[in-house]
């Protein structure tokens, strides 16, 4: 126990874990709350995805389909837990950690197992996993004085891979025919090409933060 600042009236230390949970309000937020255990749940549904995409081998079945909607279910809580937290006051340090790093295993994974069956080039996959690898090291690393929450350029560049993994998931390609190959060749693409844009300029924007530092400590 603690005390207020007067002295006469005993406080209890706060824990993580107490506070709200799902109710909006201005008191503390638990780390348990309803946003942090909806990024939870999507991090556990990527082992599903990724072996049931596996197990399909090729086939284009049932099996591949239940993966991609696995996949995109996953993917659209990431918008649904980011709406609760700030519709109910429920933003957390945990969170804004937690959050992005659901993406990165969620994706990540999927541009490995396509890479697996040889549906994506590797040297794709390996430049995408660098950058979400370096910025995600690169978060932690600068929690010893601030959290770093995902920038506009790292939303978009969520966005448009949310996109190009979900159209080169499902087996369009088998329902349509192979023109439909040239629609995931332009949209994976362009999630590239974002991926690593918005990869500098987190870069960018550390150098400059470093930078500031060393000019006030000078």
């Amino acid at each position: 126990m603690s005390s207020s600042p007067n002295g006469d009236t005993p406080r209890a230390k706060a824990f993580p874990l107490t506070g709200r949970i799902v109710s909006r309000g201005d008191g503390p937020a638990s780390t348990a709350n309803i946003a942090n255990i909806i990024t939870v749940v999507r991090i556990l549904m990527a082992p599903v995805f990724f072996v049931l995409l596996i197990a399909d081998d090729h086939a284009d079945g049932a099996l591949r389909v239940w993966a991609a909607v696995i996949f995109v279910v996953a993917i659209l809580t990431d918008s649904l837990d980011g709406f609760l937290a700030r519709r109910q006051n429920l933003v957390s340090d945990f969170g804004k950690i937690v959050d992005p790093l659901a993406d990165k295993v969620l994706t990540g994974g999927a541009f490995i197992v396509l890479s697996v069956l040889g549906e994506l080039p590797w040297w794709v996959t390996v430049l995408i996993l660098v950058r979400e690898v370096g910025i995600t090291v690169y978060r932690f690393i600068a929690l010893r004085d601030r959290v770093i929450a995902a920038s506009r350029g790292g939303k978009l560049k969520t966005l448009l891979q949310g996109v190009a993994l979900t159209l080169a998931l499902f087996p369009f390609v088998h329902w349509f025919g192979h023109w439909f190959d040239y629609v995931n060749i332009v949209v994976m693409s362009a999630a590239f090409v974002a991926t690593i844009l918005s990869g500098l300029d987190y870069m960018r924007v550390a150098l400059l933060h470093s930078r500031s530092r060393s000019g006030g400590a000078a």
